[in-house]
């Protein structure tokens, strides 16, 4: 076989690739848009490329890309946070989803392209993109804000629904018109969710002994192996590839590898999920963006207005003020990956073409106003509500400057967990300052001889940083103990 022309066109939309996300970077814009705009320079249906590249070169890669992808948000998924406070976190993320996929669906109706065509545009519009949201927590520096817990108790209960909906989309999907077929299909898929999760949860030291080896590389090539594995397994029962390797990285978040499978797993998924993004990019014909540009700004539109309700609806069931309203829904308004899966499996059910331009123009717009709306969302909030932020005022949780690393991933837990904004402005802002000391001598023997000169806010303030400090070094130590970069 002689691949050498096409690896080489490969290597240079990976390095054109690299470039743009270098810049796209330097603006707060994710990687996403920008592997989709390098797909379709290199699409044969822009020609800016010598070379013929059609996208089923790389169309296994990005099947793995796919896997990982969904693999890794159900690795991530924390089972423990989401079952102890789940009347909170099902009352406010249910609410968010269900206004927006009830609009969504009114909305594929009324375009017009057939009933299954409106259920897939319904989540196209419908779901967040949990890794943007995410990452725009992280670099805005809002961990320490009142309405993180909230934003992020969303994005839970969404990876939850969006394994339901694929697995009813996938139903749908087959073309089934006689009732019996598609009544057994559904209830397969159902069971095989129960029973993997069943497993997740009560599975996990079981599933631990199974995984024990020393070996780096059997270890990588054991978890990789089950995620193509149950993905064919999920295709098979009729619940789609992208079901099966969220399930079984469910239950490999549940044992006790799950660090280190984050370890090897991460760095393939970014590599893989590039791969995917391209292969997205490659399969667009601009030529087919007039037919649905004005559908999809009408879309983004209805995207963004109807964000700014379903925030302010959370934030009031979670007593929240305004301010925090307009946050949320400028966070949550990012779409990213589950689009594009749903554009993807559109297009091989024999849906109708307008479903992947409408997809992909859709998922760049929204990814690129997305961050920028956030970012400007307290401005914004003074404008429309008139009220002007003071410098370090922390009646909405604002904090000045992102967090550190090591900050990060506690905070993140601790706001997931539904801590107290207090407490987490102790943790932040007086507990930073010995983090810095760290390096250089004892953390316990730092903590005794500076003590009485941190003079926190009460008499007994001591006592409080102290064990807020112990319970985020416990909750490190429990789950990841490194900054992750969820990207996707």
């Amino acid at each position: 076989m002689h691949l050498g022309q096409e690896l080489l066109v490969l290597g240079v939309l990976l390095l054109i690739a690299y470039v743009l996300g270098r810049l796209a970077k330097l603006i707060g814009l994710p990687t996403i848009p920008v592997y989709m705009v390098v797909g379709l320079l290199a699409s044969p249906h822009v020609g800016w490329f010598p070379l013929s590249f059609g996208s089923d070169k790389i169309e296994l890669i990005a099947i793995f890309g796919l896997i990982l992808l969904l693999f890794n948000l159900g690795l991530e998924f924390d089972q423990d946070e989401f079952f102890g406070n789940i009347r909170r976190l099902v009352l406010s993320g249910g609410s968010y989803i269900a206004v927006n996929m009830v609009a969504g669906l009114a909305f594929g109706f009324w375009v017009g392209w057939g009933t299954r065509e409106a259920l897939v545009i319904a989540g196209i519009t419908a779901t967040s993109s949990s890794a943007i949201v995410t990452k725009l927590l992280i670099e805005l520096g809002r961990l320490a804000n009142r309405e993180t817990p909230m934003i992020l108790g969303v994005t839970v209960v969404e990876d939850i629904f969006i394994a339901i909906y694929l697995a009813i989309v996938s139903v749908v999907l087959s073309g089934e018109t006689d009732p019996i077929p598609v009544i057994g299909k559904l209830v397969v898929a159902f069971l095989f969710l129960i029973v993997m999760f069943t497993l997740a949860r009560k599975g996990g030291a079981l599933v631990s002994r199974l995984m024990r080896t020393r070996d780096d590389e059997l270890f990588t090539v054991l978890f990789f192996g089950l995620a193509v594995m149950f993905a064919g397994i999920g295709e098979i029962l009729g619940v789609t590839d992208a079901i099966g390797a969220f399930l079984i990285g469910l239950v490999c978040g549940a044992t006790r590898f799950r660090n280190r499978i984050e370890t090897f797993a991460l760095p393939m998924r970014d590599i893989f999920a590039a791969f995917f993004f391209l292969n997205f990019g490659i399969g667009l014909d601009p030529a087919l963006f007039p037919t649905v540009f004005w559908t999809v700004l009408a879309a983004c539109a209805m995207t963004i207005l109807l964000n700014l309700g379903a925030g302010q609806l959370v934030a009031w069931i979670n007593k929240l003020g305004p301010q925090a309203g307009l946050n949320t829904a400028f966070i949550l308004h990012n779409r990213g990956e589950f689009a594009l899966i749903l554009a993807t499996l559109s297009l091989g059910a024999g849906l109708d073409d307008r479903i992947q331009p409408f997809a992909g123009l859709y998922v760049l717009i929204m990814a690129i106003v997305g961050p920028l709306l956030a970012s400007n969302s307290e401005k914004i909030g003074g404008v429309l509500l008139r009220a002007r932020k003071k410098t370090g005022d922390t009646a909405d949780g604002h904090r000045d400057g992102p967090p550190r690393g090591s900050e990060e991933i506690a905070l993140m837990e601790a706001a997931l967990a539904g801590d107290t904004p207090e407490r987490r402005s102790v943790v932040t802002d007086e507990f930073a300052d010995d983090l810095d000391e760290e390096a250089d001598s004892d953390f316990t023997e730092a903590n005794t001889d500076d003590v009485d000169d941190l003079d926190p806010v009460g008499p007994d303030g001591d006592a409080l940083v102290d064990r807020a400090a112990e319970q985020a070094g416990q909750q490190s130590d429990q789950r990841a103990t490194r900054q992750r970069d969820p990207e996707y």
